[in-house]
Order: C-alpha cells, then structure tokens, then sequence
C-alpha cells in the first residue's frame, strides 16, 4: 500500500515504495470467441518476453466457482503468473461464469463439464489460430471447480499435454456425501444424488477415467471440507494404477484455500516444475 493525503479529490501521494516495481508477466488482453450459441469471452496473458516470431506453450487456468468470474486484477499466485516464465496463459470465462446474465450462468445446470468444456476448447482453437502457439505444447490447470475441470478434461481429450488439478472432485456421487457444503449442488444438479444419481455420474471424471493419458499433478489441502482429499486420492489412485504419470501433493493443515506462504511457494513451484517437463 501507498499513503496519500489531503481533501477528498485532490490527493498527494506521500509514500513511493512501489515505484519501481513491474509485473513479472506479458501484457494480457480481452479475447471473444463463439461456441454454439454463446459468445465466450475470456483473457489471454502474453509470454513475459514475447516475440511473434518464436512459437510458445499454451496453458488454460480454469477458474473456480463455478458461479465465478476472471476479472481484470494483480495475478497473485494462479497460473497467470507462469508467463513470466514465457507461456501463453488463456483464462476463459464458460458458460456457468458470471457477466454476461443469469442465462448463461445457468448454462452449465445438470450440465457440469459438457457444455464448459466446449467453451474451453473452443477458446484453445481461437488463440492456436491467432497467435503463435505450438498446438503440441498445451497444458491445463485450476482449483476447487477448476480442479474439476481438469480432472474431466483429461477424460474427456487428449488435446492437453500436462494438467494440474488443485482441489478438484473426481466422483460428484462420492462427494455429495463427504463434503461440508452439500446443499450447493441441488440447484445446479436438480436433485440430491439420493434421487438422481444418474445426473452426478454423467459428469463425474472418475467413471471416464480410462481414457485419461494426460500427465497430471494433484494437489490438496488435507483439511479441505470443500473439496475433500479423498476426491484427489481416488483420482490420484486411478491413474497409478492405468500407468498414467501422477503425483499427489496434500499440504498439512491447509483447507479449501492455501494459505501458509511456504505452501503458497511450493505450489507455484511445482506447477512451474510439472508445466516445464512436460511442455518444454
């Protein structure tokens, strides 16, 4: 923080701490692109050293929520902050995001994964045909439902080369019973999964799980009530035993959200570590 002082309006700034900082990233800017009958906007971070004339990877930071939203805002510890290490990084907003009316943040209900991830991989084709982006070089990461959407990615494509699923869920039918907040998923799924299980399952990554191929980092708190840690397990499990290349992180005495500073540090640090491997 900087003090200023004086009456309103007509500020003086006193302190200069940050004046010579910068980010550590590339420039980012708004990208629109249609998928069926949404137009799906999203925000695209350059390589920190950019060139048009090299050709860099690609990775996808979904967010959570998944009634959320990326807005313009100082990356803080998400994925973005890899193009200081020259990835392009696409943060798109799907279907279920908040900003464009309460029909299109309704668009993913009894829905999770199908239509969103149209949008996302919609999104991946834009940008490969726009900018210069090795379409063999593309990897994809988030937390809590962005967690999820990796973990239902890697079922259900093979377009990603790595993947990073923080928080996410495996099983909906599985979590409806282990989870802290379960109320949350009647309105998005129609039913409890006592009366409906069928519509948990459709969207569950666990029952698609023998297609998965994508090398994937998983990473948890392991007193998260919100998404919890055997949902990571059970995924982590499966894909060891399908030979797929795995790691399970759990960080000790973390929830939902990371919070110690070490944790926060390590994370960054492996997911730059896992990206690198595997897409440079």
């Amino acid at each position: 923080p900087e003090v200023w002082s004086g009456p309103i309006g007509s500020w003086t700034q006193i302190t200069r701490a940050n004046e010579g900082i910068r980010p550590a990233w590339g420039k980012a800017e708004s990208v629109h692109w249609p998928s069926g009958r949404w137009t799906i906007q999203g925000w695209l971070i350059y390589p920190r050293h950019y060139t048009p004339e090299s050709r860099y990877p690609l990775l996808v930071s979904v967010h959570g929520g998944p009634a959320s939203a990326v807005t313009p805002s100082w990356p803080g510890a998400g994925l973005a902050v890899l193009s200081s290490l020259d990835y392009f990084v696409l943060l798109p907003n799907p279907r279920g995001s908040f900003g464009q009316g309460e029909k299109f943040t309704r668009g993913n209900v009894r829905d999770f994964g199908h239509g969103d991830l149209r949008d996302i991989l919609a999104g991946v084709d834009a940008v490969v045909r726009k900018f210069p982006i090795d379409e063999n070089r593309i990897g994809i990461g988030g937390y809590s439902y962005g967690g999820y959407m990796t973990m239902w990615a890697v079922t259900q494509t093979d377009r990603f080369h790595a993947a990073i699923a923080g928080a996410g869920v495996a099983n909906w039918q599985s979590y409806y019973g282990q989870n802290g907040i379960d109320q949350w998923l009647i309105p998005y799924f129609g039913a409890s999964v006592y009366d409906d299980p069928d519509v948990y399952a459709r969207s569950s990554p666990i029952n698609f799980i023998k297609n998965a191929s994508t090398p994937t980092l998983i990473m948890v708190g392991d007193r998260d009530i919100e998404c919890p840690t055997p949902q990571s397990y059970e995924f982590w499990h499966a894909l060891t035993t399908l030979d797929v290349k795995t790691q399970l992180v759990i960080y000790p005495n973390e929830g939902h959200g990371i919070r110690l500073p070490d944790h926060r540090r390590d994370m960054l640090r492996r997911a730059a570590a896992w990206f690198d491997e595997h897409l440079k």
